[in-house]
């Protein structure tokens, strides 16, 4: 049985080799953050490593606390599409299966824990925007994919279900 949160000999996002001159530009945006200088150099990192997991993360980061939601959400969905097809998996985590994430597992542990988490993200940040139907859609997957809940999904849907049961009896 697999365990979504076991470490060991697993490669992470952050192991994977990075260009010197992307890493400076992170880490130039770390020194400035919460100027329009630090989006200015993770924009320039995201062009030299558009397909670098770091650089999504970063910029997916910068976004997100800088409450631009739907920017953020438009990286994480580029970083959905980069993972995936790196695992083989389907154009859209609405075709995703058990199946998927079994053979995913044998490419890479460490990436099938960063696509779910990647899509636990994007659904939550469709709830922020307002869009409920896709950020649950999304949300139903992940638990569909992850039946023990190590991603932590099934919180937040309770979450919305709460929200919207009260919503309903007001």
């Amino acid at each position: 049985m697999m365990d979504l949160l076991d470490f060991d000999q697993t490669e992470l996002y952050f192991d994977e080799p990075l260009a010197l001159d992307v890493v400076r530009l992170i880490e130039s945006a770390a020194q400035v953050y919460g100027s329009e200088e630090a989006e200015g150099f993770l924009l320039r990192a995201n062009l030299l490593a558009p397909q670098h997991l770091q650089v999504l993360v970063a910029l997916y980061r910068y976004y997100f606390y800088q409450h631009r939601l739907e920017d953020a959400l438009l990286v994480a969905e580029s970083a959905l599409a980069v993972v995936g097809r790196r695992l083989e998996f389907p154009d859209s985590w609405m075709c995703m299966r058990e199946a998927n994430i079994g053979a995913g597992v044998l490419r890479s542990m460490g990436l099938v824990r960063f696509y779910l988490m990647v899509l636990k993200a994007a659904g939550y940040v469709h709830l922020r925007l307002g869009n409920v139907e896709t950020g649950r859609a999304m949300l139903e997957k992940l638990v569909q994919l992850d039946s023990h809940d190590r991603i932590g999904g099934k919180a937040l849907l309770e979450v919305v279900s709460e929200v919207e049961h009260e919503e309903r009896n007001m």
